[in-house]
């Protein structure tokens, strides 16, 4: 008998459980997009290299292309549907919107969590290739630093200057929750 090659696997996404059935090939993007129809996360170039499908699973970037989704069974995945608070824009969303780092919107939801991961493990002290001093705790969260962590995320229309910006008030608006 040939083995099986599809698996029913759980997905935690957004808060939610969905059990399907997939064929072991199947990337985390195809089931979120084809199967779930969480058409937020957007399909590029579906080799890993432009970020428009980035996700989080279990707080971290990913990009969803190169993950598999029988590999994400256990993990919490967020998409750009579970970002906000119901109607409530999330305070990064907010940021893009008031500040124009969006113009077309298609890589809108890959920046927007990659932008919420960025925020977090520079709060939490994790270095960049352009971090100066390793040793002297937390960087600033200077353009130059926030360009570099953002730098997975390709913006086809060009609107990297107002997603620095949008990812720095996003920064300083956390940290005085935090404060």
């Amino acid at each position: 008998m040939a083995p099986s090659t599809s698996s029913a696997v759980t997905l935690r996404v957004n808060g939610e459980k969905y059990t399907l059935t997939v064929d072991h090939r199947t990337t985390l993007l195809d089931a979120l997009r084809e199967r779930l129809d969480l058409t937020g996360t957007k399909k590029g170039c579906d080799q890993g290299q432009c970020g428009a499908c980035t996700v989080l699973l279990d707080g971290r970037r990913a990009v969803a292309c190169l993950q598999l989704a029988v590999a994400a069974e256990g993990r919490e995945i967020t998409t750009i549907e579970g970002v906000a608070d119901g109607d409530r824009l999330h305070p990064v969303q907010q940021a893009f919107l008031d500040l124009d780092g969006y113009q077309c919107g298609y890589c809108t939801p890959g920046q927007i969590c990659s932008a919420l991961a960025v925020i977090e493990e520079h709060a939490a002290g994790w270095p960049s290739a352009v971090t100066e001093d390793v040793r002297a705790g937390v960087p600033a969260l200077t353009a130059d630093e926030i360009r570099e962590r953002m730098s997975g995320n390709l913006c086809r229309c060009g609107a990297y200057a107002q997603i620095v910006q949008a990812v720095a008030r996003a920064a300083d608006q956390a940290k005085e929750t935090v404060a």
